[in-house]
């Protein structure tokens, strides 16, 4: 399955901060590839990269032309994409259990090759429009590695880890999963926000997960909108994430650009940096980055089946009908518009808050949660935060959604307590092999 864009149809709207999910608030060039690190937008004073670290790289690199398209396909992608080269790598030495069981070892096999193959073959299947870059790459692979039976070895077994893992996911329920949506008009209901004319990807929360039982992570549902603690929620929204909130300070509306990019290219940067200045080794490395990816996954999957099932409305559309709420506690304000454009899917959970606690949660548990970094986005170049630990990033992560005035505190309050709880289960996941 290619990339799907993100819409039914090729976006022209550019408007005040180019106004796509996850579009680019800047109208600057996104970063070249570097033959030294394809990726060097999260740093830590880097050791020179793995192969699986710099396929990693290079799939980022990949993907980022498509930013803001689609992310729940970005999410699935660079999943099966680690998956892949996981199980190629543990094929030739069986350090942790694999993903998808049945490859036979090859214990000869020229573990660089391997990962290329594998990358090569799922990128060129599922990116296909960046097949040259995705080519470009494989054959300087194949350059730097000694000719005879390990490389050849090497090609074959990354082949088999890719075609089991697409296999496998080739009926998992992602063809389809963007079908009509049909919005609902009453107090509460999903409606579409300009300036989108539709709801986005109603069907991925049936898609199946990686690692987790959706069941499992379930949630309540939104406040009652009669209620005290729905209005409050509405009156802090409409304060702070307003286009001219005199509320938010110069730094929130800092953190709320820079965090407005995909969730799986600005995690995957941070990983990507750790990975690096670790120095850890390319099994290590394939293990951390396919848990990371699992749990991003899931946690779409996991966010849009709530999203769905709730099908509660944006702040955007709250503020505005307000009147129609029946709670005399709250009040319409139909010029109110958000800081950045509102996605075009339900409010409730916030799933880039539930991606960002789901890749935190495993990084701490790979890592512990005192690393001291720095990061930037593709929604903000030029701009740099920095961070000690994977909590603080995953928080600020969440409340920049407030900050630009597209999802209620509840809606990242629960997403926070989704994402958490899907990275605590995936990271105990591909447990060493006895």
């Amino acid at each position: 399955m290619s990339t799907v864009p993100y819409t039914r149809r090729a976006f022209s709207v550019r408007a005040l901060h180019l106004a796509l999910w996850g579009g680019t608030l800047h109208l600057g060039g996104l970063p070249s590839l570097s033959s030294a690190h394809p990726v060097a937008s999260a740093t830590l004073g880097a050791q020179p990269a793995n192969a699986v670290i710099l396929w990693n790289a290079i799939a980022e690199r990949a993907l980022e032309p498509t930013q803001g398209t689609n992310p729940m396909s970005h999410s699935r992608v660079l999943a099966i994409l680690h998956a892949s080269i996981h199980d190629a790598l543990n094929a030739i030495v069986r350090r942790y259990e694999p993903y998808t069981i049945g490859l036979p070892a090859v214990p000869e096999a020229n573990p660089d090759v391997a990962v290329a193959a594998a990358a090569r073959a799922v990128l060129v299947r599922l990116v296909p429009d960046q097949a040259a870059l995705v080519q470009s790459a494989y054959a300087h692979a194949l350059e730097a590695a000694p000719a005879g039976e390990t490389r050849r070895q090497g090609v074959v077994i990354g082949l088999a880890a890719a075609s089991a893992t697409l296999a496998r996911r080739r009926a998992d329920g992602s063809v389809g999963a963007d079908r009509v949506y049909v919005p609902g008009t009453a107090p509460g209901e999903y409606r579409f926000t300009p300036p989108f004319d539709f709801a986005a990807q109603p069907g991925w929360g049936g898609v199946t997960p990686f690692l987790i039982e959706l069941t499992d992570h379930f949630l309540e549902g939104p406040q009652a909108i009669d209620g005290v603690d729905y209005a409050l929620d509405l009156a802090f929204v409409r304060d702070i994430g307003g286009d001219s909130s005199t509320r938010r300070t110069p730094e929130q509306t800092e953190i709320a650009k820079f965090w407005y990019e995909d969730s799986t290219l600005g995690w995957n940067r941070i990983a990507n940096a750790v990975l690096r200045r670790r120095g850890v080794d390319a099994w290590e490395s394939a293990r951390g980055l396919a848990l990371l990816h699992f749990a991003m996954a899931d946690g779409f999957i996991a966010g849009f089946h709530e999203k769905y099932r709730h099908r509660f409305w944006r702040p955007l559309t709250a503020i505005h009908a307000a009147a129609e709420d029946g709670n005399s506690r709250t009040e319409a304000d139909t010029s109110w518009q958000p800081l950045l454009p509102t996605p075009p899917v339900p409010d409730y959970p916030s799933t880039h808050t539930v991606l960002g606690w789901a890749a935190a949660e495993v990084l701490i548990t790979l890592f512990g949660d005192d690393e001291v970094f720095e990061t930037t986005s593709l929604t903000l170049p030029g701009v740099t935060r920095k961070f000690r630990g994977f909590s603080a990033p995953a928080d600020e992560n969440g409340r920049s959604r407030l900050y630009a005035g597209i999802h209620f505190q509840h809606a990242v309050r629960d997403g926070r307590r989704q994402g958490r709880a899907i990275g605590q289960a995936v990271a105990r996941a591909l447990p060493r092999s006895s």
